[in-house]
């Protein structure tokens, strides 16, 4: 028996956090190479939409690097550098930096944060290819009550 032969009862044996951590690890992976093919990380897309108003930015305003680090601290990878990564989208004239070193994006960045944001939906296609939207909901029900059993909140 191999992994990749596992019958309906020897999945349910399976622990979730060892299929949870692989999932998330090739998803990241996935989704990441996708986004470098059209020219930009991830941390530097979430940088946009966090500054953006047109996005997650509640009310524009520019932002720290600490204070988008705190804004997305429920998703950034430990090797995430949104020093560095900032510092490029400066270079390319998507963010600029006031005298209290907030970013503020601009109307470039904006713009580029539109056109990267078209992509999303053809990442997602490709990785729920061969997975129905009901399949995909009851996977995610699951997964939202074992994080409940264990005393995790869902966001």
């Amino acid at each position: 028996m191999t992994i990749h032969h596992l019958s309906d009862a020897e999945l349910a044996g399976q622990p979730a956090a060892y299929w949870t951590g692989l999932a998330y690890e090739a998803l990241t992976a996935f989704t990441r190479a996708r986004q470098a093919e059209f020219g930009f990380t991830q941390p530097q897309y979430w940088l946009l939409r966090n500054l953006s108003e047109n996005d997650i930015s509640p009310d524009g305003q520019g932002m720290t690097i600490p204070e988008l680090q705190q804004a997305m601290s429920s998703y950034l990878r430990p090797e995430d550098d949104l020093a560095a990564e900032s510092e490029i989208l400066l270079e390319r004239g998507r963010l600029t930096r006031d005298a209290e070193k907030r970013l503020w994006i601009t109307e470039a960045g904006d713009q580029a944060r539109a056109d990267l944001k078209r992509h999303a939906p053809g990442i997602r296609d490709r990785i729920h290819q061969g997975i129905s939207d009901t399949d995909y909901v009851t996977a995610l029900k699951v997964l939202r009550q074992m994080i409940r059993n264990t005393g995790g909140a869902t966001a």
